[in-house]
């Protein structure tokens, strides 16, 4: 989908505050409310907005161990990984995985409460993984930037905008 500049002003505005109301959102980018709820119907239609939520603090919750985790593969048959795959999305824990190019073959961001709770994800559920060699694990430190909004403003070329 290619998207204008009214539809990178609506999306960089729900970055910022996705529980604005469409009214406030209308006015936040120009737009009166009808043309503005019809756009973000279209934008999620289009599955370039997946969803609404909230942004919880991992530490606040008691989940302030977060480990990447590099995991090789013995083979990469697509049975195999769909297995893997599958097995990963099951665990909680996981927040994100990633399959990447480099000395491993997924790049797994887990998150626990602590090192107990990450050894009892390890030796319990992780080296347990279908097909899995070998795993790396990197605890972070300090968070230095954590998830952020995504850089609208280098998307491809928009086409011009529609008349409001």
């Amino acid at each position: 989908m290619k998207l204008d500049a009214i539809d990178r002003r609506i999306l960089a505005a729900l970055q910022r505050d996705g529980r604005m109301t469409n009214v406030q959102l209308a006015e936040a980018v120009g737009l009166s409310p009808s043309p503005c709820l019809r756009r973000v119907r279209l934008l999620e239609e289009a599955g370039v907005i997946g969803g609404y939520h909230a942004a919880l603090d991992r530490a606040g919750l008691g989940l302030g161990l977060t480990v990447f985790v590099g995991i090789k593969v013995e083979r990469h048959r697509d049975e195999s990984a769909a297995a893997f795959e599958a097995a990963v999305r099951a665990l909680p824990e996981v927040v994100s995985c990633h399959l990447v190019s480099g000395e491993t073959d997924f790049l797994l961001q887990v998150v626990v409460p602590d090192l107990a709770g990450y050894e009892r994800l390890l030796v319990g559920s992780l080296l347990r993984l279908p097909g899995v060699s070998d795993i790396r694990s990197s605890i972070a430190i300090r968070t230095v930037k954590a998830e952020s909004p995504l850089p609208l403003d280098h998307l491809p070329a928009a086409r011009p905008e529609r008349p409001r």
